[in-house]
């Protein structure tokens, strides 16, 4: 019998790390947003990533999407352990899309003020994002599949840590983009800032290793029962650090950007394999929250002609807008 679960697992899990990678360097450039040498250098940076911001939101509505219909569960505990952090993830998005378009259409008097609205909603999204890795990990109060915590529950000093971790992680994605994009100041910009924010990125994910072995007993009895298999994943994220260190020092230009990429699907890995098969942790699993299997079923038809068609326009809009962005080129 197919274990329609398991592909749904697969299928979220994907469409989850994919909005990570692809949404997760035009938040990283609107975090560095503020610190770019110049206002030409802003203008560079935005039309970047402006061709493909909103077509790498898309994995966000398919993940979140294809989690509602296929555990629904997940909704119905996360949601309301999570509505002020949702919110602001929701508003941050929305102030970095409406500065997408506005800014390059605004007078010189109030471009700075939707500058500070890309920069911010960046900011923000990113933050929010981080902080509810931390709430997931921590775990939920629930009775009977029902949330019984509190409305600020999500909110502790190990959330707020994961929530940094991702900010300066995003911004690494953001930097090793702009090296792989941009040329001149910018790219020297990137290359110089790239490897402090690389030590930042190892430090929190070397705290947060330590931490959350503290704040969660499956978490450390799932690593140290398994001392050697699920140890790869770290290693692996140790190995790609040394390889964007590397490569920015040899002054390549696309490496460091897939050697980031992959810092983040190990350190991903290592989430999902600490918190298997719980999906709303730490009382149910991915079987508690599913539903029905005629549902993901035909959920599932649709979303294999979906997802084709998303990796398709995808792909074929990278490759249009390939190469260097340049002052006073663009898509605006």
């Amino acid at each position: 019998m197919i274990d329609f679960v398991m592909i749904w697992a697969v299928i979220i899990a994907f469409g989850v790390i994919m909005y990570v990678l692809m949404d997760g360097f035009d938040l990283g450039v609107g975090i560095l947003y503020p610190f770019a040498p110049n206002e030409t250098s802003r203008d560079v940076m935005m039309n970047t990533v402006a061709p493909v911001w909103d077509g790498n939101e898309t994995w966000l509505v398919l993940g979140g999407a294809g989690l509602l219909g296929a555990f629904p569960l997940v909704y119905s505990v996360l949601l309301p352990a999570l509505y002020l952090g949702v919110f602001l993830l929701l508003a941050g998005l929305i102030f970095r899309g409406v500065a997408f378009e506005f800014r390059f259409k605004a007078t010189p008097k109030t471009k700075k003020y939707w500058s500070a609205a890309f920069a911010g909603g960046s900011t923000v999204a990113a933050l929010a994002q981080g902080i509810v890795v931390g709430a997931y990990i921590q775990g939920f109060a629930t009775e009977n599949k029902v949330y019984v915590g509190g409305a600020l529950d999500w909110l502790t000093p190990f959330s707020v840590m994961t929530g940094v971790g991702l900010v300066l992680g995003y911004a690494l994605l953001g930097s090793t983009w702009l090296i792989m994009k941009t040329e001149g100041e910018i790219q020297d910009w990137a290359y110089r800032l790239t490897p402090k924010l690389l030590a930042a990125v190892l430090f929190i994910f070397v705290v947060i290793g330590i931490w959350t072995p503290l704040v969660d007993q499956f978490v450390r009895d799932r690593w140290f029962s398994n001392i050697f298999s699920i140890w790869l994943l770290p290693a692996g994220a140790l190995l790609s650090a040394f390889v964007i260190l590397r490569a920015v020092r040899n002054r390549s230009e696309g490496t460091p950007f897939v050697a980031t990429m992959t810092l983040f699907i190990f350190t991903y890995l290592g989430l999902l394999a600490s918190k298997w098969p719980y999906v709303v942790p730490p009382d149910y699993t991915l079987y508690d929250a599913a539903s029905a299997r005629e549902s993901q079923l035909f959920l599932l038809i649709g979303v294999l002609f979906v997802i084709p068609v998303v990796l398709g326009y995808t792909a074929w809009t990278y490759w249009v807008f390939r190469g260097k962005v340049r002052a006073g080129e663009g898509y605006h």
